[in-house]
């Protein structure tokens, strides 16, 4: 099963420094059920386009909590064994958690298969949606304006043997 891990760029050269992501449990984000029908679609790689976008928005969550975090916005691409990653059956119709998944361990680096980074360009954009991120969840709709504008951002696709390129300035 493919699961997206959001991270920030300082979380990733942890994770590249520990050959693994964890410890557990992580939060992940996968074609759940919940994300089928939200999303009403069969096709799978739209489906996982829209998992993908979900770990980023968790990601940009992150890098809003760490002030001094860099402000592009990580998610990896996993494989892991299928139950390995478990919605939560309370919680998998509620917006906010839509295709949320918990994986219990650690997870290898090793079953990465990719990694979606921002581009330089996108910076000024996250920082904005960081900064803003509180108000939009009050309900304030230019924060919210301010948030969608990270989101016109598209994650760039890097091979995991990238990885120290991409962490090389923050390690």
């Amino acid at each position: 099963m493919r699961v997206y891990v959001p991270l920030t760029l300082s979380g990733l050269a942890e994770a590249h420094s520990a050959g693994r992501l964890g410890p557990g449990p992580l939060t992940a984000y996968a074609v759940t059920p919940g994300l089928r029908e939200w999303y009403v679609s069969d096709d799978i790689e739209e489906l996982e386009y829209a998992a993908l976008n979900r770990a980023a928005s968790a990601s940009l969550r992150l890098i809003a909590a760490k002030p001094d975090e860099h402000r592009r916005r990580v998610v990896v691409a996993v494989d892991v064994a299928d139950g390995a990653a478990v919605a939560d059956p309370d919680h998998v119709l509620e917006a906010s958690s839509l295709g949320e998944v918990r994986i219990a361990d650690a997870v290898p680096l090793t079953k990465a298969a990719a990694v979606h980074v921002d581009s330089d360009d996108a910076e000024k954009d996250v920082a904005a949606a960081a900064a803003a991120l509180g108000a939009a969840d009050l309900g304030d709709d230019d924060a919210q304006f301010t948030v969608d504008g990270a989101e016109d951002h598209e994650l760039l696709w890097f091979g995991v043997q990238e990885i120290p390129g991409l962490i090389g300035p923050i390690s």
